[in-house]
């Protein structure tokens, strides 16, 4: 499993990572400051680490000293959002920069993003009974295969890699159909409906009112 570091000085969005990260299928160790954030990174090995800037003990900037001759890749997680900040932090070597408040769907779209840079992304996702094969774009249920439209292939991934998140229509429909939302669901609602019926997903697969849809699954 995918292991990430979450070093952030403030526990609530510690929190909000780890159970957003936790539910895309990635083990999250959190800590709040960076003396111990160096600790654990000179005596564990990491996937990818987010960094806030602002920390007790050690700020981001110079627990990078300690990152870059391992390789690690590094996303910083601030609110420190001037243009001289981001350019010393992907100077420092991060590979990426996200300003707070972050939308958690972009947040998760960016750890796959530099996984897949690194070539650390999982091959597999699995949610339930349902396994989903990212490579050969294979979905099968308790074994047997599910047929699915690309559409409905790529509501399915977005899906697990956001279990027990409501996402928005907009959201949903921007990114599989890759084209601007304009308020017209039904095209979205109806292959929805059809994910549903094909996975069983009747209970799981919710509506969200005046938001879109969520899957329900245990964490």
């Amino acid at each position: 499993m995918i292991k990430i570091l979450v070093v952030d000085d403030e526990k609530a969005i510690c929190d909000l990572i780890d159970l957003n990260l936790s539910s895309a299928g990635y083990h999250c160790t959190t800590v709040q400051d960076g003396l111990t954030a160096i600790d654990k990174i000179e005596h564990e090995n990491y996937d990818l680490i987010l960094l806030d800037v602002m920390l007790p003990g050690a700020d981001g900037y110079d627990i990078m000293e300690y990152i870059r001759p391992l390789g690690v890749p590094v996303i910083f997680v601030t609110a420190k959002h001037a243009v001289k900040d981001r350019v010393r932090g992907l100077k420092l070597g991060a590979d990426d920069y996200l300003v707070k408040p972050f939308d958690v769907v972009e947040l998760v779209a960016r750890v796959e993003a530099v996984l897949r840079r690194y070539h650390k992304t999982e091959q597999q996702l699995t949610a339930g009974s349902v396994v989903v094969d990212l490579d050969a774009r294979r979905v099968t249920k308790d074994g047997k295969p599910v047929d699915l439209t690309n559409k409905e292939f790529g509501l399915l991934v977005l899906f697990i890699k956001n279990k027990n998140v409501a996402l928005f229509r907009e959201t949903l429909y921007e990114k599989v159909w890759e084209e601007e939302y304009y308020g017209d669901s039904r095209t979205l609602d109806l292959h929805v409906q059809r994910l549903r019926r094909k996975l069983g997903w009747e209970h799981e697969l919710v509506a969200v009112y005046k938001v879109g849809y969520r899957l329900e699954l245990p964490v």
